[in-house]
């Protein structure tokens, strides 16, 4: 049997809703970071692949990356309606969110998530050179590049009300994470009522909030 090694407040929370729209039989095994580091427990990093979530185990198989284990998982289902077939006039543009959830997106929340905390646990002499620095960084590169993919975001679900299209696909779980990461962070804020009603109808999804239940977390993003 699949097992799903869920980690708390991470990119794992994608895999457990993908298999609760599937109504596929998996097993779910819960990690709790360390209070201190907010890193994955030693259990969990010795058996994953890459130390890394998410992660999934079949026997003796192990595989880690997201959009790996989505392909894995979706491989088994391809009548499932949530991967556009090639004739699909939607398979671009499936393609193209899918891919840049974790090539362009992600990458820059994850920068901008280690510059937080960084500088929460920084010496206090330090503090202010490292704002400064990270300041720079962050309008100067971060905030321009995500400004840009959100407007593409937001231009897109205005024309259609999926980022897989007119239904909803795996690219629409493959942007929850860092989409969602972009509003906690506050990326969001103002101009963007097509991705704040694409909020609203994913997490409306029954298999959306079954695996919240699962995951037993009010966020699924790590509260620094």
């Amino acid at each position: 049997m699949l097992t799903l090694h869920h980690l708390e407040y991470s990119q794992s929370f994608r895999v457990l809703w993908l298999l609760e729209e599937l109504g596929a039989d998996y097993e779910l095994k819960l990690y709790q970071r360390d209070p201190v580091t907010i890193l994955a427990p030693d259990a969990y990093k010795k058996a994953s692949p890459l130390g890394t979530a998410p992660y999934i185990t079949e026997g003796d198989f192990a595989l880690s990356e997201t959009n790996a284990i989505v392909d894995y998982i979706m491989d088994r289902y391809p009548e499932s309606g949530l991967v556009p077939a090639v004739s699909d006039p939607d398979r671009t543009r499936h393609l193209f969110w899918y891919d840049a959830s974790q090539a362009s997106l992600m990458p820059m929340m994850l920068m901008n998530a280690v510059m937080r905390i960084s500088l929460q646990r920084s010496p206090v002499f330090i503090k202010p050179i490292l704002k400064s620095v990270n300041g720079k960084i962050v309008s100067g590169m971060i905030k321009p590049r995500v400004d840009k993919l959100l407007q593409l975001a937001e231009e897109a679900l205005q024309e259609a009300p999926w980022f897989g299209g007119r239904n909803f696909s795996t690219a629409d779980i493959a942007m929850s994470y860092p989409l969602e990461s972009a509003r906690s962070r506050g990326f969001l804020e103002g101009g963007y009522p097509a991705c704040s009603e694409w909020f609203e109808r994913a997490y409306a999804r029954e298999a959306f909030i079954r695996a919240k239940e699962k995951d037993g977390r009010e966020s699924m993003i790590l509260p620094v």
